[in-house]
Order: C-alpha cells, then sequence, then structure tokens
C-alpha cells in the first residue's frame, strides 16, 4: 500500500513522525481534558521543585538553634502541604490525560469498524477475519501508550528535569556540568534499541493476528474439526503461532529491558565522579542533600524520557496497521448527487456486463432483461460466474464494463441504502448472529413490531417451532445460530426477508443441504417469500427451478442458453446434460 500523503519517512531514530502526528490528531476533539491534564503536570512539576527548596532551606532550620519553634512548625506545615499539591496535581492529570488516550482507542476502533463496513466484499475476500480482529482490538489499544503514557510523562517529566537542573546550577555550576554531560550519553542505549523494538513489535502484531486467524477458524470450523479428529492438528497450529508470537514479545521485552540497565551504569559511574568531586570541593552538608535530591529527583525524568521514544516505536508499529485499514480505498461508493431509487421495480437489465476480479474475467458480455414479478433461475458448472452476477444487483461489487440498469437507470446513479433497501437475500449459508429470534427476523427491519415478526414467522412456517424455544421469540440462539438446525436457521432468514418485503429476491442456493423434511417447509416458505416478486434464484438442484419463467445457463462468465425447462431440455445443450447428470439414476 502507498504510504499516505503526507507522511514522512523515518527519521534518524526510525520514528515516523507523520504517523505519529496523525495519531496525535484524534486527541483534538479532547484538547480542553488535555490541557488540564498538562496544567496539572505542570503544578505536579513545580511541587517536585518545592520539595527541592524545603530540602535546600527548610531542613536547615531544624538544625538551627535560633530558629524558634514558631517557625519550625510551620516549616514542618509546608512539607505536608507541598505532598498535598503534589499528590493531587499527580492524580488530576494522569486521570486527564489516561481518560484522553483510553476515548482515542475507543474512537480509533470505531472508525476501523465503521471503515470495514463501508470497504466492499472484494477487501473481506482477500483479508482473513482473523487480522482484521487483531487490527480493530490488540493494535488500537497498543496505542494508547503513545497517547497517554507519552503525553502525561511530557506533561510532567521535562518541567521535573528543568527544575532539577535549576537546583544543580544553583548549587555547584561546575557540577552541574559535569552531571549534565551524562544525559546525552543516557540518549545512546535509545537509539541503538529503538529500531530494533519497531521491527520486533510489528513482526509481534502480525503474530499476534495469526494467532486470532487460528483460533477465528477453530471455533468457526469446530464441527468439521472433531469429525475428521483434527484437534491434534489444530493444537499443534496454534502452539505454533502461540511459540512465534511469544518469540517477537520476547525480542520486545529483551530490547526494552536492556535499556535502564545501561541508562543505570552510566548513572552509577556519574555519581562516583560526583562523590569524588564533593569529597575534594569540601561541599557543606546541606548543599549536597539538595544536589543529591535534585540528581535523584532528575531519575525519573531521564528514565521515562529516554524509555518515551522505544513507546512511541511501538506504538507507530500498531498506528501504521490501523492506518491501512482505513487508508483503504472504497471501492463501491455512493456517488455525489446519488437519488433514491423506486420502490416500483418495473425492470431489471444486464447490459454486456463485464466484471473482472485481479485481472481474471468472471463475466464476459451479459446481456439480459427481466420484467417486474418474473422468476429467473441461475444454472451452470462452478466457476461460471452465478453468484457474482446476483451479486452486482446490491452493488456488492461493481460491474468493471457494460450498464447495470434497474428502471432504466444504472444503479450506480442511486444511493446505496435506497438500492439495497430493494433487495431481499436469502443464501445457503444463513447468517443468523447471537442474539433474539425476534431481533434476527428484524434485523434490517428494525422498527417491524412484534405482530409483524410474528406474522413474518408464520408465513415462513417458523412460527412454531419458535414457541417451542425456551424463551420463545425472546430466546438468544448464540453464535451464527448455533443452538438451531439447519431448516430452522433457513426459515429464520426466509421470516427476515418476508419481513422485509422487497421487491426483488435473491436466493443463493437456498434448500440445498437440507432434509427432506426441512427442504419441504422450506420451499413452501420460500414460495410464499417469491409470491408477486422479481427473483433471481441460483441452483444447483434443477428440480426446485422448472416452475421458473425462464433459466439462465451460464458458461464461463457467458449466458450459454436460456429458455423455460422444457425449451432447454428440448434444445439438448448444456442444461440438458447438467439435468441428465443429476437424474440419470
Amino acid at each position: 500500500m502507498e504510504k499516505n500523503r503526507g507522511q514522512q519517512e523515518p527519521g534518524a531514530y526510525g520514528v515516523d513522525m507523520g504517523t505519529y502526528r496523525r495519531l496525535l490528531s484524534y486527541t483534538r476533539p479532547y484538547w480542553g481534558r488535555l490541557f488540564l491534564g498538562i496544567l496539572f503536570g505542570s503544578i505536579f512539576a513545580a511541587a517536585n521543585a518545592g520539595l527541592l527548596a524545603f530540602i535546600n532551606k527548610g531542613i536547615p532550620k531544624f538544625y538551627d538553634n535560633t530558629t524558634s519553634m514558631k517557625v519550625v512548625l510551620l516549616t514542618a506545615l509546608l512539607l505536608p502541604l507541598i505532598g498535598v499539591v503534589r499528590g493531587i496535581a499527580e492524580y488530576l492529570s494522569r486521570y486527564q490525560i489516561r481518560w484522553v488516550g483510553s476515548r482515542v482507542v475507543m474512537d480509533l476502533r470505531n472508525a476501523v469498524f465503521g471503515r470495514l463496513n463501508q470497504l466492499s466484499l472484494s477487501y473481506f475476500s482477500s483479508s482473513r477475519a482473523g487480522e482484521l480482529i487483531s487490527r480493530t482490538t490488540n493494535d488500537t489499544m497498543a496505542v494508547e501508550n503513545a497517547v497517554s503514557v507519552v503525553v502525561e510523562d511530557i506533561a510532567k517529566q521535562p518541567l521535573t528535569l528543568v527544575g532539577a537542573v535549576a537546583w544543580l546550577l544553583w548549587v555547584d555550576l561546575r557540577l552541574a556540568f559535569i552531571s549534565l554531560v551524562l544525559f546525552p550519553v543516557c540518549i545512546i542505549p535509545v537509539a541503538l534499541f529503538g529500531r530494533r523494538v519497531r521491527r520486533f513489535t510489528r513482526e509481534a502484531q502480525k503474530r499476534v493476528a495469526d494467532l486470532v486467524s487460528v483460533l477465528q477458524e477453530m471455533i468457526t470450523g469446530v464441527r468439521v474439526v472433531k469429525a475428521f479428529g483434527m484437534e491434534e492438528y489444530e493444537i499443534g497450529r496454534f502452539r505454533e503461532q502461540n511459540l512465534g508470537f511469544f518469540r517477537r514479545v520476547i525480542k520486545v521485552a529483551r530490547a526494552n529491558a536492556a535499556v535502564e540497565p545501561i541508562i543505570v551504569l552510566i548513572s552509577t559511574v556519574g555519581v562516583g565522579m560526583v562523590l569524588v568531586y564533593v569529597r575534594y570541593r569540601q561541599m557543606p552538608f546541606g548543599d549536597f542533600m539538595t544536589y543529591a535530591g535534585a540528581l535523584f529527583m532528575m531519575y525519573e525524568p531521564v528514565k521515562k524520557l529516554s524509555r518515551m521514544h522505544l513507546q512511541i516505536q511501538q506504538a507507530v508499529s500498531a498506528a501504521d496497521r490501523i492506518f491501512e485499514v482505513l487508508d483503504t480505498p472504497v471501492q463501491v461508493r455512493e456517488k455525489p448527487g446519488a437519488v433514491a431509487v423506486s420502490r416500483v421495480v418495473e425492470s431489471v437489465r444486464f447490459e454486456d456486463v463485464v466484471f473482472a476480479y485481479d485481472e481474471r474475467n468472471i463475466l464476459a458480455g451479459v446481456t439480459l432483461e427481466v420484467q417486474a414479478g418474473q422468476r429467473i433461475a441461475i444454472v451452470g458448472g462452478s466457476g461460471a460466474g452465478k453468484t457474482t452476477l446476483v451479486n452486482l444487483l446490491p452493488r456488492f461489487y461493481d460491474v468493471t464494463g457494460g450498464r447495470l440498469c434497474i428502471n432504466g437507470k444504472d444503479v450506480r446513479d442511486f444511493t446505496l441504502s435506497s438500492l439495497r433497501g430493494l433487495m431481499g437475500i436469502v443464501t445457503q449459508d444463513t447468517v443468523l448472529f447471537n442474539d433474539t429470534i425476534a431481533n434476527n427476523i428484524s434485523y434490517g427491519s428494525r422498527h417491524a413490531d412484534r405482530t409483524a415478526i410474528e406474522e413474518a414467522a408464520r408465513r415462513a412456517n417458523a412460527h412454531d417451532f419458535i414457541l417451542e424455544q425456551p424463551q420463545g421469540y425472546e430466546t438468544v440462539i448464540g453464535d451464527l445460530g448455533a443452538r438451531l438446525s439447519g431448516g430452522q436457521k433457513q426459515r429464520l432468514a426466509i421470516a427476515r426477508a418476508i419481513l422485509r418485503n422487497p421487491p426483488v429476491l435473491i436466493l443463493d442456493e437456498a434448500t440445498s443441504a437440507l432434509d427432506t423434511e426441512s427442504e419441504r417447509l422450506v420451499q413452501a416458505a420460500l414460495h410464499e417469500l417469491m409470491s408477486g416478486r422479481t427473483v433471481f434464484a441460483i441452483a444447483h438442484r434443477l428440480s426446485t427451478i422448472t416452475d421458473c419463467d425462464r433459466i439462465i445457463v451460464l458458461d464461463r462468465g457467458r449466458i450459454a442458453e436460456q429458455g423455460t425447462h422444457e425449451e432447454l431440455l428440448r434444445a439438448v445443450g448444456l442444461y440438458k446434460r447438467l439435468y441428465d447428470m443429476q437424474f440419470s439414476t
């Protein structure tokens, strides 16, 4: 994928600041809270400077016999006062900034999920479900530190460091210079390990996507796994991916863990040099205590500011993967000025339609006109383009050549919502959700009342079995309707289409893989559903389409034959061969 416009190449330490700036742009709606967090962070830093002032000016008063008890008591009260201010400021700064960070994560997840809903089917056919799940969950969580922890440290640590340095300069200019020389030296290990952290983090994120993919596939295909005795194989796959993820995480942890000990080593060398200098100069004990306090107070900012680069590296790796999804172009777009299509469908016409996917032609010059109320069956061998043809109707894909028209107008001139509102779709692989039966029937018709839902269920031959469920229409049916049989799921899908009351109906092998009794009930429900509608039915069982008004025979993306069942049998062509193959016994 091409780089985002305005995105910069990684700098000296490998940080892509273009990506990081884009990530921080998500904090703009919450600038008020961010400002408060930074303000209270500044107060926290000022309180730290106040502690050093207390050490330098206040503690000596307790050892001075000429100081009155009143002054001693007032001085003593300053310490808890500074502690209260410091504690409240730290709490408010951390809360406000962490709130912003968590909100940015929520906004990113919403943005990714929203984008996924906008993308066309071609994107999902070339992407793994586990990968998309990982980007929506794990990667968005990985960027939180870059927003909350890093911004919190920027709010508090630089001012704390400046205050500590100011006291160092106040106590002894030469000693301060010696101490400050160590600061840029501490940056060296950060620069060395930064690139490694980013590379290993990106590898780890890919590995966790692989891990989620294996898990998602096993859960979805658990019946197949158990039927073929492949439990140990799947366990092995998961363990292999889990081990790969572990190895990448450990590499990140090793790079992160190496930084602080190196900084501590450099710091201890510096402290040893300082102690020798203190002995040489005969520094007063009070000044030394202030200097030691300032040096100790510098340690936390130096440590956090040096690790900030590593945190940004990790976040940028995750942000890159998130922005790849957000920047993916939407292939099926609603054109400016699109109008709502009429609910009365008079005709559907394919005009020399061509569709290619990955430079491979699926449909080549299909011309077909269907009048309102006609029932059209589409048959052909595997890969003939049957499903692709009907997927063009609701614009799951756009034609790459020719036109598809409804009522004489190109479907690309209509709004997507009104166009898809014309369509009712019942497929072989019934998609139901882990929700109640009533909500599954009213999916796409959310304002339907219970009376309309029950009427749709009766017309789909589903009402009786629904009443047998533990909570009737309020029964939750599990992921993909796992608690229902194939025939029951199919009838719920038909009830959903009946409730939607679409003028155009698309059936994609709606009765295959059902037992005889279920097929009888589903066929009866389908006849009820098809009544008075324009129907496009894909069928492999030719016995189910003999009464259709016209049968279209596709072969290699072209219409090879068309006519009624009897006409095609008399033609002794491809349809006759397909028919004889099914009924040769």
